[in-house]
């Protein structure tokens, strides 16, 4: 089946008429010539008698792209229908809905799978990530409110709101989201299972040439570029002794001043308020006492 997203244009001067989305027509196109709809089509299982009539890897694809163009619902990809001479044949809202509805845990992995094929394609091109330069990846999680108390795993959170609280893991470098775990509004934005677990799925979505060595197991000699974890206050626990078994290191930025006896060098970055820090790796044997200062291990972990 056809996996393309997108229908071959020409773009000519002089005429008078308007198209709309004729940008998320170029970045479907760029996802086109990378074969990401074909790439995430192989991964999804066709479980019926007949071949379903809109190719999965394409819907999942024209769903990046309403996404991209700010739709919030399956509703939105109408705006995509609207324009068949740009798209082609777009799914409707419950085709849309129904595809991500077959998706289980298994075809989830496989589409991740997909995606790190696709990425590696691309970062093996551009100057942003090739090199030796460390790789740096920046977790952080976000609160979604959500105005309905129907959603699945909605809860309040600690700021007061309603809704999710997922974690993210991106690539410094070219701002994609590399890893996300979804979870409830009243997730602790401090788990530390949930940073190792982000973590280590963003690691594994990593080009094989930068991943290999900081899997969990890894022999560290394989190491063949250097990784960095940033993350901010929630990321000073004994996250950082995770870090240090998959041969990253990690930096942690806070706005507080830290207590000179617990300090490690470390630099102010731009646009940081006063006061702010970037931790840098030091010698500290064990994690700090003090809950505004952090340090990245070196060293063993001390017992107890």
């Amino acid at each position: 089946m056809n996996g393309n997203s997108t229908v071959a244009v020409v773009v000519e001067g002089g005429g008078e008429q308007v198209v709309a989305h004729v940008g998320l027509h170029a970045l479907g196109a760029f996802g086109d010539r990378l074969g990401l709809g074909d790439s995430l089509s192989a991964r999804i299982a066709v479980t019926g008698e007949r071949l379903p009539l809109h190719d999965r890897g394409k819907v999942l694809t024209q769903a990046m792209l309403m996404l991209a163009g700010g739709g919030e619902a399956c509703a939105d990809i109408e705006h995509l229908r609207a324009q068949e001479d740009l798209f082609g044949w777009v799914p409707s809202d419950s085709t849309l809905y129904r595809t991500f509805r077959r998706i289980d845990a298994a075809t989830l992995d496989g589409l991740w799978a997909a995606m790190t094929e696709v990425r590696a394609q691309v970062w093996r091109r551009s100057s942003a990530t090739t090199g030796t330069d460390t790789v740096v990846l920046d977790i952080d999680s976000s609160l979604h409110q959500i105005h309905s108390e129907n959603k699945q795993d909605t809860a309040a959170n600690y700021k007061g709101g309603f809704g999710f609280h997922p974690i993210y893991c991106f690539a410094d470098a070219t701002g994609e989201t590399l890893a996300v775990r979804l979870r409830p509004g009243n997730a602790g934005a401090n788990s530390i299972a949930d940073h190792v677990a982000v973590l280590d799925q963003a690691i594994a979505g990593l080009p094989e040439q930068i991943a290999v060595g900081h899997r969990p197991g890894d022999d560290p000699g394989l190491v063949r570029r250097g990784v960095q974890v940033r993350a901010d206050s929630a990321g000073c626990t004994d996250f950082v002794w995770h870090c240090r078994d998959r041969t990253t290191s990690a930096s942690q930025r806070w706005p507080a001043p830290m207590p000179p006896s617990a300090a490690s060098p470390g630099m102010t970055t731009p646009g940081s308020p006063p006061g702010a820090k970037m931790a840098t790796p030091g010698p500290a044997p064990r994690w700090p006492s003090s809950p505004t200062s952090s340090t990245c291990p070196t060293g063993p972990k001390a017992p107890g």
